[in-house]
């Protein structure tokens, strides 16, 4: 893990909701000169814990669409079956998030398609692929509550409550 002080996480949070600041903006606002805060955030690029810039679309506001989560059960539990799924995900764009779970279900998925007519037939091929699919289960997003905007960095490194450095 790398170790990161109080400024790198605050470059990190500022990029979280602001990744189109400038550099110099982003300088002044962690109280530093802009080549150290360039040679910070280089440092946290090439260590990997920055991955990449982007920026976030509102779907509503340019095309029809219908989010919906799925989750899903491999008939098979051996790292072949995992593999062989995984590998055939990756290849779908209409998958826009898939994470490995325990508790019951394999995976779940975030997708997005035009429609439900869109979806089904997404899940059609996936079962025509035979890549072992025992059952899956649809979720579809009606409105969403809470985007995720970043990290909780600050929550996630600080000192659980009720202990103390020593």
């Amino acid at each position: 893990m790398l170790k990161l002080d109080d400024r790198d996480l605050r470059i990190l949070s500022i990029l979280q909701k602001e990744g189109r600041i400038s550099k110099t903006a982003l300088a002044e606002r962690v109280n530093l000169t802009p080549a150290p805060c360039w040679e910070r955030l280089k440092r946290l690029e090439e260590a990997g814990v920055i991955t990449g810039y982007r920026a976030e679309v509102a779907l509503s506001r340019i095309a029809p669409h219908v989010v919906i989560f799925m989750a899903v059960e491999l008939e098979g539990h051996r790292a072949e079956n995992f593999q062989l799924f995984e590998r055939a995900v990756q290849k779908i764009d209409e998958v826009v998030g898939c994470w490995a779970v325990g508790g019951g279900f394999d995976y779940i998925l975030q997708v997005v398609t035009r429609d439900i007519d869109a979806y089904q037939r997404l899940v059609d091929g996936l079962l025509e692929a035979r890549l072992g699919l025992q059952r899956y289960f649809t979720y579809i997003v009606t409105k969403p509550v809470k985007q995720p905007r970043g990290m909780p960095l600050e929550l996630l490194l600080s000192e659980p409550a009720g202990t103390q450095k020593k």
